[in-house]
This record gives structure tokens, C-alpha cells and sequence, in this order.
């Protein structure tokens, strides 16, 4: 049984167990008074801001997170999932499946048709945060259970959506410091020191990806993690990226042969390990791969039926949309004849137009 006191700054809770024989041994050899009765209790806690965007609850375990989320912003949603069905047949429509999963950078196609079951921690954490993402959602336990890459990658992207769609109302709560910066509350709450401060100000950490020109045998580390096909053609050129000498993604670029546009390349592969989405790694290596290539004097080409992807470079004045932009073609026009997709899948085709004078080296290295 449990008694609970709660006001707006004062929480006390109170639970009673049995005095049998073993708790009394316990308490006798420990030194401990214990009556069956455990008391724990929170003092002083501040008032929260009524309108916000993200809230963040942080604290050691024990230290009474928990209990503080659910009393001022109510219990965290317990989700079902069918283990005959894919986690991205549990959302009411395809958009909003993939606006959500992309929103929390769980961005592996192949993922979403798998059953939640046979998931990864991390992409079980995506996943459940994608169906509860919107506004007034609270969730426990924050990230507590996943590789701490997955968590900064999670937090990264699920920000940027927030943002984006204006949510608000949001809480979370963790015994994890280090997704602050990424997450960037409107407020954090330390339990541990009693503390309520703002976030606005903090900035999210830089990162620095080393790209390296590297050959196909890496390739078998990404095949299973390419949305289309596990080829790659023999003759593309590879390059690496790494982020703190850690091997987080691979793209393959090739020639265009036309016979009307001149010294052309196209990017052939691009993937990213799923613990490292989230991060906007993908989007920028294909980016600095283009203006290497750009600043030889080359024309870069990239077509894809990645919906994200596609979106962004539609969106980006950096590329420019061919006539096979939007095209379910399989041979769009003159210019791609040679670089076919399947009938009936929407493909996004643009060119690099963003010129900038880097290093011909085989080494890059570039900041997100």
C-alpha cells in the first residue's frame, strides 16, 4: 500500500511492506530502523513553465524523475505492437509513417517493414518514439536503454522535426546528461540539484566526418543497409566516412555515359549505418562528394527514390531538378537511358550546382 502527498512544490511518498522474518534479519545485521515503512519525498520543486516546446527531466536513478513526470505531466503512453505486422503498418497512413520515422532518423526502409520484435534496442527506440511523437506526449526513461550514438542521433532529428511542425507540451525524462545539447530543451529540471534552467541557449555539439577514398571490399559492411540493392558496380569509385575514426557510411559514385552531356558522374550508393541517422551525415557526404567532383570541372548527377533525400535536394539551392525529377519511368529521357529504376517508383533526379573550391586531395574532411 502507498500513501502520497502532492502540491505544486512538495512531493512525499510513502509505502508500507510486511515486517517479516528476513526484512527484520536484514535491517538487524545493516543497523538500519526500518518499521516496514519507506518514506521518500521531493522539496522545493519549482514551478514549470506552462507553454514550451520540450521539457527535459533529468537526475540520478531514484532520484524521483518518475514520479515528478507523471505528476505534473501525467503517465507515459504504453504501447501494443502486433508481432504480425510491420512497425510501419501501426501508423494511420504511409505519410505520416514516413514523415515520423524520418523525424526520429530511423531512415532504413527496410527496417519499417520488419515486426518490432525482431528490432535492434535502438531501432525499438526509433520506432516507439516515432508512434508517440506529437504534442503533449511524455516519455520515461528517455533513451536510458540505447547505445548513447543512437540516443544523439534520435534526439538530433526529432528536434529538428519539432521545430519544423511546432509541437509543444513535450517531456522527457532521463538519467542521461549527454542528449541535452541535442535534444535542446526550452527547459531542463535537475532533480539532483533542485535546478530549473533554461535550454535556449544551449547549442548542439559540432561534428567533424573525415571522408576517405576507399574500395569495394567495405562495401559488404553496407549492403544490407542499402533501401534498393545489395550490387554495386565494379567500376564506381568509393569513398568512406568516419566520425571519431569510427566507419559510419559509404557512397560509390560512377561515370554518366551520354552522349550529350559531357564529363558527367553520377552518385551510384550512399548509406549510413542506422546507429549514425539522424545526424544529417548521409545528405552532407553526398554534398561534399559532389563538390569534389564539381570543382574538377565534372557535371554531378544523383537520382533516388529515397523520399527524405529526394525532398531535401528538391528543397536545397544547391541542386537542380532535372526533367526526370518526380518521374516513375523506368528511362525517363535521353540523358538517363543508362541508369534505370523500376517502373511505378517515384524518383527525385537532380544536378549539383553549388560551386565552392575545396582540396583536391584524398582526404576531406567536413563539419555538420
Amino acid at each position: 500500500m502507498s500513501d502520497n502527498i502532492i502540491s505544486h512544490n512538495y512531493i512525499k511518498k510513502t509505502s508500507l511492506v510486511k515486517l517479516d522474518k528476513l526484512a527484520r534479519e536484514v535491517s538487524y545485521d545493516y543497523d538500519i530502523e526500518f518499521d516496514g515503512k519507506n518514506t521518500f519525498s521531493i522539496d522545493n520543486i519549482p514551478e514549470f513553465p506552462k507553454d514550451f516546446k520540450v521539457g527535459l527531466i533529468v537526475g540520478a536513478s531514484g532520484s524521483g524523475k518518475s514520479l515528478i513526470l507523471k505528476k505534473f505531466f501525467g503517465r507515459p503512453k504504453i504501447l501494443k505492437w502486433n508481432r504480425e505486422k510491420s512497425i510501419v503498418s501501426h501508423f494511420k497512413s504511409k505519410k505520416i509513417a514516413e514523415k515520423k520515422l524520418f523525424a526520429v532518423g530511423l531512415n532504413s526502409i527496410k527496417t519499417w517493414l520488419r515486426p518490432y520484435h525482431v528490432l535492434s534496442n535502438g531501432e525499438k527506440f526509433r520506432a516507439s518514439l516515432a508512434r508517440q511523437l506529437k504534442s503533449n506526449m511524455v516519455v520515461d526513461e528517455f533513451t536510458s536503454v540505447i547505445d548513447r550514438t543512437v540516443a544523439k542521433s534520435a534526439c538530433n532529428s526529432m528536434s529538428k522535426y519539432i521545430k519544423k511542425n511546432k509541437l509543444s507540451g513535450i517531456v522527457f525524462a532521463t538519467c542521461h546528461y549527454d542528449i541535452i545539447e541535442w535534444i535542446q530543451p526550452t527547459w531542463v529540471y535537475d532533480v539532483s540539484t533542485n535546478e530549473l534552467y533554461s535550454g535556449r541557449w544551449l547549442q548542439r555539439p559540432e561534428i567533424e566526418i573525415r571522408i576517405y577514398e576507399g574500395d569495394h571490399s567495405s562495401w559488404k559492411i553496407f549492403r544490407e543497409h542499402h533501401y534498393l540493392s545489395g550490387e554495386i558496380l565494379k567500376s564506381s569509385k568509393v569513398f568512406l566516412a568516419f566520425f571519431n575514426d569510427i566507419l559510419v557510411g559509404l557512397i560509390a559514385v560512377c561515370t554518366l555515359p551520354s552522349g550529350t552531356v559531357k564529363h558527367a558522374w553520377r552518385e551510384h550508393r550512399i548509406v549510413i549505418l542506422p546507429d549514425y541517422q539522424g545526424f544529417g551525415i548521409g545528405i552532407r557526404l553526398s554534398e561534399k562528394i559532389a563538390e569534389l567532383y564539381v570543382s574538377k570541372g565534372h557535371r554531378y548527377f544523383a537520382k533516388t527514390s529515397h523520399r527524405k533525400l529526394g525532398v531535401y535536394r528538391n528543397q536545397s539551392d544547391k541542386w537542380l531538378a532535372t526533367s526526370s525529377n518526380g518521374s516513375t519511368n523506368s528511362a525517363p529521357n535521353k540523358f538517363f537511358k543508362h541508369w534505370k529504376t523500376s517502373n511505378g517508383r517515384l524518383c527525385f533526379s537532380h544536378e549539383f550546382i553549388y560551386k565552392k573550391v575545396i582540396k583536391n586531395d584524398s582526404k576531406q574532411k567536413t563539419f555538420l
